[in-house]
This record gives structure tokens, sequence and C-alpha cells, in this order.
């Protein structure tokens, strides 16, 4: 036999504790052998945490994804150009709306919309009598032909523009004009103040309208003194021969001896419904004046005369009314 056929056998280790161990004295129990509390505690090595997140998780469920739908393509825009109308800017710049140049600016900034399209290209013609313009969300009067008038009723004057009695009506202040104009609403004879005029059907329809919500306010002077609980029954609603109705707004702007100076805001337009209403609360009304329709206000304009509303002021008009 050669000297390299068998290694020399190597000597045993012996520890401190008798048997095969490791550093620490203790030594690992073979095959089939039970290890005691100790070597579970101290002599056998930790397991290291697994990074196998799909055994973490194994047997539960994974959070689900948000569902993404199919995305829709958008509408295609709405061809808002005549080629035989008239160029944008040109009617902005007619209707109020600035210079030239300033109206190419606000098309090129994307303020304008034409039928609810936002339009950016200068070229673009479009007929004043089909189209609907907004500038920065307010609609612009194109029509040339279009009057909006604020008038100061007095008392005394019948709102009609004929008159069977021959009483003095509107047509006395506005009989010579051309357009043939609707009175927003109305106001008895004997309420003075605020009466808009207008040749615009589809406006003056949704202003007077009670579905549509336009407040009107009036200043009433009644016999005083007036409650606290006044204004909660009017909030609230009173009853009427023809049916219920109640204010938007109520309050006491003065009061004297003997009477009081209330205001009154509400969307109702029924006959005389402000007088009914204050007189059902135990209020009659000494005297009665609208001072508001929607954004216009009386101010200081004179009785028995009329001025022109301007563009901003047509523009909260159509606003006020969902135009």
């Amino acid at each position: 036999m050669s000297e390299h056929s068998r290694s020399p056998r190597q000597p045993r280790k012996r520890g401190t504790g008798g048997s095969a161990g490791s550093a620490g004295g203790r030594g690992k129990a073979g095959a089939g052998e039970s290890t005691g509390r100790g070597s579970a505690r101290r002599g056998a090595p930790r397991a290291k945490p697994t990074r196998d997140t799909g055994r973490r998780f194994a047997g539960s469920t994974k959070p689900s994804q948000p569902t993404r739908l199919p995305s829709r393509a958008a509408p295609p825009p709405v061809d808002v150009h005549d080629p035989d109308g008239v160029r944008l800017q040109k009617l902005m710049a007619a209707a109020g709306v600035g210079s030239r140049r300033v109206c190419e600016d606000l098309i090129a900034q994307g303020r304008v919309e034409v039928d609810g399209q936002v339009v950016t290209e200068l070229g673009v013609r479009i007929n004043p009598r089909t189209h609907v313009v907004h500038v920065d969300g307010v609609r612009v009067n194109l029509d040339e032909d279009r009057v909006y008038l604020a008038f100061n009723k007095p008392k005394g004057v019948v709102t009609t523009m004929n008159d069977e009695l021959g009483r003095i009506s509107l047509s006395d202040y506005v009989g010579n004009r051309e357009q043939r104009l609707f009175h927003v609403g109305r106001l008895d004879a004997d309420t003075e103040g605020l009466l808009l005029l207008t040749n615009d059907g589809d406006l003056a329809h949704r202003l007077q309208h009670p579905a549509y919500g336009v407040l009107k306010t009036y200043l009433a002077t009644v016999r005083g003194p007036v409650g606290k609980d006044v204004g909660r029954q009017l909030r609230q609603g009173v009853e009427l021969e023809d049916g219920p109705v109640q204010v938007d707004s109520f309050k006491v702007v003065d009061s004297q001896p003997g009477k009081a100076l209330v205001e009154v805001v509400l969307h109702e337009g029924r006959k005389h419904v402000v007088r009914r209403m204050l007189d059902a609360v135990g209020h009659p009304v000494l005297e009665l004046v609208r001072t508001e329709v929607g954004p216009i206000r009386l101010a200081d304009l004179r009785s028995g005369r009329m001025r022109k509303l301007n563009k901003a002021e047509v523009g909260a008009l159509y606003k006020a009314a969902g135009l």
C-alpha cells in the first residue's frame, strides 16, 4: 500500500462539555436526537427572515388594483364657422367688448366661446343672430337691434303698452321707438320703481318666470311696529287665495311711530303678491317701490326716466337668467 493511498486519521477535538460542540461548549444534536430548551434558546442559530413576499402572503388576497376604464374619445369640436357671417372680433368690438386688437387678444387667449365652443382662431365668422358668444363666461349681446332699458315707473302709470281706458301707460314713454318692447313683469298702478323693457323675448320670459329664480327687491312702507316674528312667518310661507308663497329675504330697514320701512326679496311674480303677503301678516302696505330686478338696481334713476343698460349689466342679466 502506498503512503498516499490513505490519509492519516485526524485526532478528534474534544470540548469542555465532552461532546462534539461549538465554541460555546455545547454540541449540535445528531440525527434523530432532540435538543434541550437551552440549546434551542442559546445554541441553535436563528433563522434569517425571508424576503419572499409570496410566502408571507400565501393564502391571503393581495390588495386589488384600481380598475382602469377604457378611455372614451372626446366628442369632436362643434364647427361654429359661418362663411357668410361676420368676423368674430369685429362683432365683439361693435358690441363694446373692446377695440378690435383687444378682442383679437381675447380670442387668442382662449377666453371667447361661441355656442359653448372655445374659439382661438381669428378668421372665424359667425352669425350674430343665431350664435351665442361668451367672454370670460359672460354673454355678449351681438345683435345691435336688441334693446335693454331700465325705467323708473311713476306711481299712477299702468304697466301696458296700450290702455283701453285712456290712462297713462308705458306707450306714453316709449311709444316713439321702432322696436317692439316687452315689459319684464308688471307693477300695479300704485307701485312705482324699476321696470325693465326689452325686445329680447327669451330673456324677458326667463327674468319673470319663477322657475329661474331671478330675485326682485321691494321697499315697502307698512303699518307698524313690525314684530320680530313677521320675518319668520314670511320666510316660512303664508297661505294666499291662489296658493302658498314665501319670501327669499325680509328685514326691517327703519321704524317710526305707526309705520315701518321693510325690504322684501322674492322671486315670485304673482299679481299684487307683495301687498297680499304683507297684508296677510297684519301689515298693510302704504307705499311700495321696486328697487332691484336681479343684478339691475334702480339707484338714482329719477321717476319717469329711463336709461340704456350697459354691456356689463346685460351680461349680468343673461347670467342671472341662465343664458
